[in-house]
């Protein structure tokens, strides 16, 4: 297999990567036992590791079956047995614009076709369904994402580079990130809020994969990591991002019952819009209307093609990203004030959003 034709997302440039490590020694004050401490405190130590290897085993065991390696046409990623009729949810970007798929299970070599359900770009997510359900395919137990913490170990479980049923190991190192993905190389240029970060490696082909906590629910969708300048086109090692479970099962859930997305949670002006530069063509200096949709939240609030918007809320918005990193903030219905010139004159609206 190719390994340079795998899927993922290595987007998200970072502007600087600033690694620093401090080496932390200490020491115990004396004691009248000091023979017997250094005793118990080496008998401890093993213990806590084969317990924490123990746990390591068994969410391996229990998730694995779950996890998925996908082949659309000469793209490869990895996907989630969501439930036992063999739906399975995965990234928009890894299934593209194909319709069916070969699908390669855990426990079984042979492969399995499948036909894509639905995918959704906007949030980057994607549900296929097995044309047959082989006997002993097993469902991932998805988590609750309001109960991620920072620190929480996590396993990333995928198809990194080809190499199915792989596993990489850290911690969450950050939620509430919101990222925007690239639009080329089969990017879906979406932006997607309350991500995951994680130090667990993810590698190309690790999209549309699991994130797992220690108690064997799936918290996130591997989808992107981030590139480090320094290196091309390199990925920086350690930073990694995951769509939330709580909006996958979202996403998915409505996929399933209704073949689309009918209530996607996104909040949108309704416009269809480009970044413009200032008047030295040097930096970008806001986001020209070029559409307004008919009754959408804009055309509500009288603002009109060409306009020019360079705030939302308190926000400065300098490009079309910053405006869906901005949105992304939002939810329907909420009320935000949008700042923007017509011929040369700043004005201001209230404009009540709609759903993407």
């Amino acid at each position: 297999m190719d390994a340079s034709r795998t899927r993922a997302r290595l987007y998200l440039p970072l502007a600087a990567l600033v690694c620093s490590a401090a080496l932390i020694a200490g020491c115990s004050g004396s004691g009248s036992s000091p023979a017997k401490d250094d005793t118990t405190t080496q008998a401890a130590a093993p213990a806590a590791a084969n317990d924490l290897q123990d746990d390591y085993l068994k969410v391996i065991k229990d998730v694995l079956p779950s996890v998925v390696q996908i082949q659309a046409s000469s793209d490869l990623g990895s996907g989630v047995v969501y439930d036992d009729k063999g739906h399975i949810v995965t990234n928009a970007h890894v299934v593209g614009d194909e319709k069916t798929f070969k699908v390669t299970t855990a426990n079984n070599e042979d492969e399995q076709t499948a036909t894509l359900v639905y995918a959704y770009p906007q949030q980057d997510l994607a549900v296929i369904k097995l044309d047959k359900v082989p006997d002993g395919l097993k469902a991932a137990a998805f988590g609750d994402s309001s109960k991620v913490q920072v620190g929480q170990i996590v396993l990333a479980m995928g198809s990194p580079l080809g190499l199915s049923s792989s596993v990489t190991q850290g911690i969450v190192s950050a939620t509430g990130r919101t990222v925007s993905e690239g639009s080329g190389d089969g990017g879906t240029g979406a932006t997607i809020a309350n991500m995951v970060q994680t130090s667990a490696a993810i590698n190309p082909g690790n999209s549309g994969g699991a994130l797992v906590d220690l108690d064997g629910r799936v918290i996130g969708i591997p989808t992107l990591a981030a590139t480090d300048p320094t290196l091309g086109a390199g990925t920086a090692p350690g930073i990694g991002f995951a769509i939330p479970a709580s909006m996958v099962t979202k996403v998915a859930d409505q996929i399933i019952e209704d073949g689309r997305v009918t209530d996607s949670g996104r909040a949108a002006l309704g416009i269809t819009a480009r970044t413009v530069v200032d008047d030295d063509y040097q930096a970008a200096a806001g986001v020209a209307v070029v559409e307004v949709k008919s009754g959408g939240a804009a055309d509500k609030a009288g603002i009109e093609p060409g306009d020019i918007i360079t705030e939302l809320g308190d926000t400065d918005i300098t490009t079309v990203t910053s405006l869906s990193e901005a949105l992304a903030a939002e939810k329907p219905g909420d009320k935000v004030t949008v700042t923007y010139t017509r011929d040369g004159s700043e004005k201001t609206v209230d404009v009540t959003l709609g759903e993407q």
